[in-house]
């Protein structure tokens, strides 16, 4: 059975000059995939260098071992919850397949890849945008089953807009999807979309409630609509018409102020309250209105739905202005996070703190690598005290030199996230991860390394040692890649050395996957 350690044991060197090991191709696509912001630049790669890449790597592994692609594309979607890297993936998947001669699991891989009702619009505009409009069966009929899965009311007024290149009617003109058995109305919502698309007048077919109810609020004069709003049942309306916040806003061709937004908070999913926590302080909506927000963020079974990647819930923290949010974005990272386990034994955690950790998970976003190896390293010390041993983790950073970070008991796993961040720069800003190692380990029964792992040269010695070198075979290490480049900062094949990728909760689930060093490491 594959094992994700298992590759050649092949050296390289990092960007910064340090030992490094090469991966095999499953697990190099692996490792990146659940890094991969596709179109970003990095510290070290600019995007078109990364994305062709990644693009190899999938045609390799696709060519060589499609059931292995099609579990990966499947778990990257629905399990890491990477929604462009999988989009990305499924199609150079199917591409590769197509131009080597291979039948079988193209199909799948794109329906696999689209796992909300806006994604086989991405696939197509990924497709043509690559390899021109015509469009292979295998992908017409990925799309066409995929669009049969998702299409319905709700989505339909949520994502079809003229904001998208291939908005609904597109989708279905292209690939003509048959519609589901168990869904009576969606032939009916897929011959709506069509008329919406071409500008015919036809009315909203009785079979679709929601649009009906909908069709029935943007009919109703400009001067009037914050009447509707503001009237009793006024939220439940929206809610049953399926109007979001962005169509509300659009809706009343006005601000969106205390009442607005008090109106449609209760039907937004948390994902889009998390993100607007500051608008809804600068609208200065009620304490009572936000005391439901935050019930809702304490809420785990909901924090599992949304399926929201525990740095989201970081960078809510981040754009707050108030602190009525405070303890509920706590309870939310917690149960995002409730991964992590409890570790026996003691336990070394280095979290790089050089300047490449400084740079933004993404253009846009304010989280950058340090936060995400300060989320990690911080959430596995307050693991270890929730349980009455903290002293047995040993929470250090480092860059050129290193410093430990002691967790203050009974605090704020958020405020310590933000207060280990801001010792960037405390030990300098080169990485000298093997000079980390070799002056920090001491006789811990394993070691977690959070890191871009571009490591310098060993420092104190003229032979270039790698990470691992200073810690006992017998005892585990695991590298957190939060960068996903080439080199391996573990030499892969070695038992014992496991390195890890991503910002989701999966990187805790890993480490009990991993426990015992000897069990597969594909979590599919």
């Amino acid at each position: 059975m594959s094992k994700f350690n298992k590759s050649p044991t092949d050296t390289t060197e990092t960007f910064q000059g340090g030992k490094a090991y090469k991966r095999d191709a499953k697990s190099d696509l692996f490792l990146f995939a659940v890094t991969n912001m596709v179109g970003e630049d990095t510290f070290y790669e600019a995007a078109d260098i990364r994305d062709q890449r990644y693009r190899e790597l999938v045609h390799t592994v696709a060519v060589a071992d499609p059931e292995w692609m099609l579990r990966f594309v499947t778990w990257l979607r629905a399990g890491a919850n990477m929604r462009s890297a999988a989009v990305v993936a499924a199609c150079e998947a199917v591409r590769a397949r197509l131009d080597a001669g291979a039948s079988g699991h193209s199909r799948q891989l794109i329906a696999a890849a689209c796992q909300r009702a806006d994604e086989p619009g991405e696939v197509l505009a990924y497709w043509t945008g690559r390899y021109g409009r015509a469009l292979p069966k295998p992908v017409k009929r990925g799309v066409a089953d995929a669009v049969a899965r998702l299409y319905n009311e709700y989505s339909f007024a949520k994502y079809d807009s003229d904001a998208k290149s291939f908005r609904f009617g597109d989708v279905i003109d292209l690939v003509h999807p048959v519609a589901a058995a168990d869904k009576p109305w969606q032939g009916d919502l897929f011959r709506h979309a069509l008329d919406r698309r071409h500008s015919r007048e036809n009315p909203v077919p009785e079979t679709l409630v929601k649009l009906t109810k909908r069709a029935e609020l943007l009919a109703t004069p400009v001067q009037e609509r914050r009447g509707v709003l503001l009237a009793e049942g006024g939220a439940a309306r929206l809610a049953e018409a399926g109007m979001t916040w962005e169509a509300l806003a659009g809706w009343l061709q006005g601000p969106m102020d205390k009442a607005a937004w008090e109106s449609v908070i209760p039907s937004m999913g948390l994902m889009a309250l998390a993100r607007n926590l500051r608008n809804f302080d600068q609208a200065e909506v009620a304490d009572a209105v936000a005391w439901q927000v935050c019930a809702r963020f304490l809420d785990p079974e909901q924090v599992a739905r949304s399926r929201m990647l525990p740095y989201r819930w970081l960078s809510a923290y981040k754009a707050a202005p108030s602190l009525r949010w405070g303890h509920a974005l706590e309870g939310a990272l917690g149960s995002a996070i409730g991964a992590v386990p409890e570790l026996p034994g003691r336990t070394l955690v280095l979290v790089d703190t050089s300047a490449s950790m400084t740079r933004g998970v993404s253009a846009r976003s304010t989280i950058t690598h340090l936060d995400i190896g300060a989320l990690i390293g911080v959430a596995l010390a307050d693991r270890a005290a929730g349980s009455g041993r903290g002293d047995d983790v040993d929470l250090i950073g480092f860059a050129d030199g290193l410093f430990t970070h002691k967790l203050a008991r009974g605090g704020s796993v958020l405020r310590e996230i933000e207060r280990f961040a801001k010792r960037y720069g405390e030990v300098g800003h080169g990485t000298r991860l093997v000079d980390a190692v070799a002056n920090s380990y001491d006789e811990h029964d394993r070691v977690v390394i959070v890191s871009d792992m571009q490591a310098f040269p060993y420092y104190y010695n003229s032979q270039n040692k790698g990470a691992d070198a200073f810690i006992p075979d017998t005892v585990p290490v695991f590298a957190i890649n939060t960068a996903g480049y080439g080199p391996s900062a573990l030499p892969p094949g070695k038992r014992n050395r496991f390195e890890i990728g991503g910002f989701s909760d999966k990187v805790f689930s890993m480490f009990a996957l991993l426990a015992d060093g000897d069990r597969p490491a594909w979590p599919f």
